[in-house]
């Protein structure tokens, strides 16, 4: 019988290795006042499909998304912002994955990250 668990998995496991997320980061200006409209920006766009990491800034007032290019793009992410009545502007667009960043955690009332892995 382990011989069958053993050979299962052993079938799964090239699925599991190619299964990668193409991760990609956009970031946009967005019309941000104050928390209360990065905590609507969190609240809402963290659920879209395919979004794995959102960092808001509201010193420069953009928005940074990290999503799944398999899952979601670019005017989907557009349109999720138009129906919270936040619309946003792409500033840049990168395809070489997410840059490092230096703040992980909540920054108080200038900004906010929140890793949704």
């Amino acid at each position: 019988m382990r011989k069958y668990i053993y050979l299962a998995l052993l079938a799964f496991l090239p699925l599991i290795a190619f299964a990668k997320a193409d991760k990609q980061v956009v970031v946009l200006s967005c019309d941000i006042h104050c928390q209360g409209c990065i905590n609507k920006i969190m609240k809402n766009i963290a659920f879209e499909k395919g979004v794995k990491d959102i960092i808001c800034d509201l010193d420069t007032k953009t928005v940074t998304v990290t999503y799944d290019a398999n899952k979601t793009d670019v005017p989907t992410l557009l349109t999720a912002f138009e129906k919270i009545r936040k619309p946003a502007k792409v500033l840049k667009d990168s395809h070489s994955g997410t840059p490092g960043r230096e703040k992980s955690e909540a920054d108080g009332e200038t900004g906010a990250s929140v890793p949704l892995y």
